[in-house]
């Protein structure tokens, strides 16, 4: 049973920037391919971007490209997302989640994943 803990969130003024963090426990960590999603109100949760397990393969949705990075530290257990020139439409929770490391090809599939954690608030102001 993998754990994932997300931090970093908060409120940004647009065009400001945000690192958030997802910190693992109970598993191999290099085992997953690990995802970051996010749910705005009212709206499905949706993919923001993935990262093989060894890091060296990422893909970001249309909307964040240029501007989000996703990487990972396969030593500490963590993947990061790190978010610059934030808009007010990148305003919702953010969350990590855990997809065997075997269907990253897929791993855009929110029903793919096996692990998530609680998420974590991001707020952009203008």
């Amino acid at each position: 049973q993998v754990q994932l803990v997300e931090s970093g969130g908060g409120l940004v003024q647009a065009g400001g920037s945000l690192r958030l963090s997802c910190a693992a426990s109970g598993g191999t960590f290099s085992n997953y391919a690990m995802g970051w999603f996010r749910q705005a109100p009212g709206k499905e949760r949706e993919f923001v971007t993935a990262i093989s397990w060894s890091g060296g393969s990422t893909y970001y949705e249309d909307s964040v490209k240029g501007r989000f990075t996703i990487s990972r530290d396969n030593a500490k257990n963590t993947v990061y997302l790190q978010m610059n020139s934030l808009k007010l439409e990148d305003t919702a929770v953010y969350y990590c989640a855990a997809v065997k490391a075997t269907y990253y090809s897929s791993s855009y599939s929110r029903a793919r994943y096996d692990y998530w954690g609680q998420g974590t608030q991001v707020t952009v102001s203008s």
